[in-house]
């Protein structure tokens, strides 16, 4: 059961689902929507402009019919003054077409967005295939667009029959009124039918669109197995990211114990921690550690220490601090300089002695560790024996 879980699409669209559906320019679209964009602005355009176009129409069309005599009898003029009415035609209608075209153009932002896509452009042969072209007319979306059809045609042909039904009077009256008046009539009640018919593509573009968007959602939903293979795409597979985080604290514990033969001491504690201290001469910063672990790797960082005669010192409290209050690589903290400086003192006083001989310097017996830096200090007290 949980296997056939996992193969069910019932997980969302990752980011990344949409960000390739994208790339393959698929993106959520609604033909009526924007269908009634487009006409919705012609129906403005005509509402606004139309009586300004109508009247330079006219003006044309006086100015085509009133030919003069050398016009009639000289081709080339006649060509050139056909050619310039037509290019101030375009000019009437340029305003209209380029509302139209702007309409068209912003359609697709108010779903989907604009989208470019190369893939979608390559030719693909399978949608050639007869029988999942004849899968597709059969298909549950192939019966939604057939009852979208239908369910839009009746509610158009309805609003339009209202529409005319309620003009019917004032059609009939058309026969009694003058040219211009009956002209100017018949152009008002045509908008007003247009604007109409076209007002009831808003219900079925108001349900389309969202209907077009949940489609498209549902279509890209993923099982959990995808979700799982695109989160290891994506952020890698846990094992390797496993083992790369192994590869690469190895590598940094090899360069901390490479670090090791280079110390100034190393305090332990004697056994649970060793940490390696480095004091460079002349350096204005505090002493560094450069190299600190527990058991197993305390224990390694005392054999290189003895190995190249690092001097091995046992503070128990000082290692307990600097092991839990200091990272590799910082300067120890500004309340442990005291107790530092008594080790290097010792530590350099060795080294003298060493070279040149005489007394042997004492360790040194209390160092100065506030007992707030002391984790065993913190640790909470155990049942009373």
């Amino acid at each position: 059961m949980a296997e056939d879980s996992d193969l069910e699409r019932t997980e969302p669209p990752s980011a990344r689902r949409i960000e390739q559906a994208r790339e393959d320019g698929d993106v959520p679209r609604s033909r009526e929507l924007s269908t009634c964009t487009v006409l919705m602005a012609a129906a403005l355009g005509i509402w606004f402009m139309g009586g300004a176009v109508t009247r330079q129409m006219e003006s044309m069309l006086v100015s085509v019919l009133a030919l003069d005599r050398a016009s009639i009898y000289d081709p080339n003029l006649l060509i050139m003054r056909i050619g310039g009415n037509i290019g101030q035609l375009l000019l009437v209608f340029a305003p209209f077409a380029g509302l139209l075209m702007l309409a068209a153009l912003a359609s697709p932002l108010l779903i989907g967005g604009w989208l470019f896509s190369v893939t979608a452009l390559q030719p693909n042969f399978g949608k050639l295939n007869p029988i999942s072209g004849l899968g597709n007319m059969l298909s549950v979306r192939a019966l939604v667009e057939l009852f979208k059809a239908i369910g839009k045609a009746t509610l158009v042909g309805t609003v339009a029959w209202m529409v005319m039904s309620h003009q019917i009077d004032a059609m009939l009256g058309l026969t009694a009124e003058p040219l211009k008046t009956g002209s100017d009539h018949v152009a008002h009640l045509l908008l007003t039918s247009f604007i109409g018919i076209v007002s009831s593509l808003v219900l079925i573009a108001m349900i389309d669109a969202p209907y077009q968007m949940w489609q498209y959602a549902n279509k890209l939903k993923m099982t959990r197995q995808e979700l799982r293979q695109e989160s290891k795409e994506s952020d890698g597979n846990p094992e390797i990211k496993a083992r790369i985080r192994n590869l690469q604290r190895e590598m940094a514990r090899r360069r901390m114990m490479a670090a090791v033969p280079k110390a100034d001491v190393v305090v332990t504690n004697p056994t649970h921690y060793a940490v390696a201290l480095q004091y460079a001469d002349g350096s204005r910063g505090a002493p560094r550690v450069v190299a600190k672990g527990a058991d197993a790797v305390a224990a390694r960082i005392r054999e290189l220490a003895a190995e190249h005669n690092v001097p091995l010192l046992e503070a128990p409290a000082l290692a307990r601090a600097l092991h839990k209050h200091t990272e590799l690589g910082e300067e120890i903290p500004q309340a442990l300089y005291t107790a530092v400086a008594e080790v290097l003192a010792y530590v350099f006083q060795l080294r003298a002695y060493n070279k040149q001989g005489g007394k042997r310097p004492e360790l040194p017996a209390e160092l100065d560790v506030p007992p707030e830096l002391d984790p065993q200090n913190a640790a909470p007290a155990g049942p009373a024996s």
